[in-house]
């Protein structure tokens, strides 16, 4: 072998072991990574447990005794409950959210609810029936009361708070469950938590709803009274769900019955339970999560498409979600296209698809824009008005400024031995009835344009109607009265 070769052997030898110890210094670092990646996953997640978990931190027994010792309902707490309704009532009445607020702050119907939740969650059949039945008693008694509140008092007016409480929400239902969440796992903590226990008092809302059926009854408004039930069911149910969840996720002890038949018939039956409360929950959560979905495309749709156009002018709007309708009123005349033009920007929103749209316009104005005109109309004739007064005070200075200069040149006259040309030509008229104009004046004239005499000129209009032999002979016989009145020999009287 050449030296050559060998050299050439010799720089082969040494990229490949150069090459190799990458690779190993690589691997080391990714087994350097994944092993620093682990550890911090480690630390995060014990940072995590430490911080989310409160299993520790539960007092079972005293947890399950504290809820039981509520779910009674006599003596002090139906008094506690009687008082709590009124105040919410006067609070719906007035109007007024601080009274409704510390009404849900002094009621007791949490109690059996919570007690619901407990009693399916250790298969506890007898809690599970006095739960039951206090909370129908409570639940009769509040309507009972809201119901003489509203029918009895004479300020039963429709109020913001009284209609918050008929229509619910998505939101509704995820302050219930939430709220129940909080509620009970600040009842498992070792020192209940009171704050809490207020705060979901106040978030959950079951007074006002039901405050708010006793007034449908009472007014016979049977759409109250449905959404208000609705809306305490809502929180109801979704509470005694978050109840059932987080006590078995807390693996309280299940409750044991010597007969070993019976054991599993009650363990049955309240996981039928815990299976009927499930499934309405479910439902409810996905119908009212619908209803908003078409209350938000609803409200999009009306606010981007109709009032945004300038086009339109909307003087009503009904949403019938039962028959899939929008009920749409125009004042003026909408055209075909524009109604097109809406069809087919309402497709431009998924939750209103299968909804038919129903155009309503009409070519009369409401009352308002017809208010407006007639005020404009007013003040433009306002205007006018001061106009036309002030061309006619104009007007009647000219006529005191005319008479004044008539007078004026009467008075001139008097004084140079004339005679008044209003008395003369009231004397006229009075001895020529068929006389319909007299004018009277001085003219200047010259024969020879050397002299200048003064003759009295008369300007005459008879009556059509008189015969031309008939006003010859009365022009002669003014004449004549002129001459002697004036005291002149000649008068040319023009015609």
């Amino acid at each position: 072998m050449s030296e050559e070769s060998k050299f050439n052997f010799s720089d082969e030898e040494a990229e490949k072991a150069e090459a190799l110890k990458k690779e190993q210094n690589v691997e080391q670092s990714k087994q350097a990574v994944k092993k620093d990646a682990k550890g911090l996953f480690a630390s995060i997640s014990k940072f995590l447990s430490e911080l989310l978990d409160f299993r520790d931190d539960t007092d079972r027994d005293a947890t399950i005794l504290a809820i039981k010792a509520d779910i009674p309902f006599k003596g002090a707490t139906a008094w506690i409950l009687v008082c709590s309704i009124f105040v919410a009532s006067i609070g719906l009445n007035a109007d007024s959210t601080a009274v409704v607020i510390g009404a849900m702050l002094i009621s007791p119907l949490m109690g059996p609810i919570l007690g619901v939740g407990l009693s399916i969650a250790i298969n506890d059949i007898d809690t599970l029936k006095r739960s039951l039945i206090n909370l129908a008693t409570m639940i009769v008694l509040s309507l009972l009361t809201a119901f003489l509140f509203f029918a009895l008092f004479p300020l039963n007016e429709e109020t913001s708070e009284l209609f918050a409480r008929t229509r619910p929400d998505i939101r509704d239902v995820l302050i219930a469950f939430f709220g129940g969440l909080a509620l009970i796992i600040a009842r498992t903590k070792k020192g209940t938590i009171a704050s809490v226990i207020f705060g979901v008092a106040i978030a959950t809302a079951l007074m006002p709803p039901l405050c708010t059926a006793g007034y449908g009854l009472a007014q016979g408004n049977v759409k109250y009274f449905l959404g208000a039930m609705y809306l305490f069911s809502i929180n109801t149910i979704f509470i005694a769900l978050a109840t059932f969840l987080v006590l078995k996720l807390l693996r309280f002890p299940m409750l044991k019955y010597a007969n070993s038949a019976k054991r599993k018939r009650i363990s049955r039956f309240a996981m039928l339970i815990a299976i009927i409360v499930m499934i309405p929950a479910f439902g409810t959560f996905m119908t009212v999560l619908q209803e908003s979905k078409y209350e938000m495309d609803y409200k999009n749709f009306i606010e981007n498409e109709v009032e945004a156009n300038d086009k339109l002018w909307l003087q009503r709007k009904v949403l019938d979600k039962e028959n899939k309708k929008i009920s749409l009123f125009f004042n003026g005349d909408i055209s075909d296209e524009m109604v097109s033009s809406l069809q087919n920007e309402k497709k431009d929103y998924e939750n209103l698809l299968d909804f038919e749209l129903i155009i309503n316009a009409n070519k009369t104005r409401n009352a308002d824009r017809l208010m407006e005109s007639l005020d404009r109309a007013y003040a433009d004739l306002d205007r006018k008005d001061n106009v036309i007064g002030g061309l006619q005070k104009q007007i009647e200075e000219l006529q005191g400024n005319i008479t004044n200069l008539n007078n004026e040149l009467e008075s001139r006259n008097t004084k140079k031995g004339g005679v008044s040309f209003s008395t003369l030509s009231r004397d006229a008229k009075v001895r020529f009835s068929d006389l319909e104009f007299f004018g009277y004046s001085k003219m200047l004239e010259s024969k020879d344009f050397i002299s200048i005499d003064t003759v009295s000129v008369v300007r005459l209009k008879w009556n059509e109607k008189l015969a031309d032999s008939i006003r010859i002979k009365k022009e002669n016989e003014l004449n004549n009265w002129l001459s002697k009145k004036l005291e002149e020999d000649k008068i040319l009287i023009l015609k």
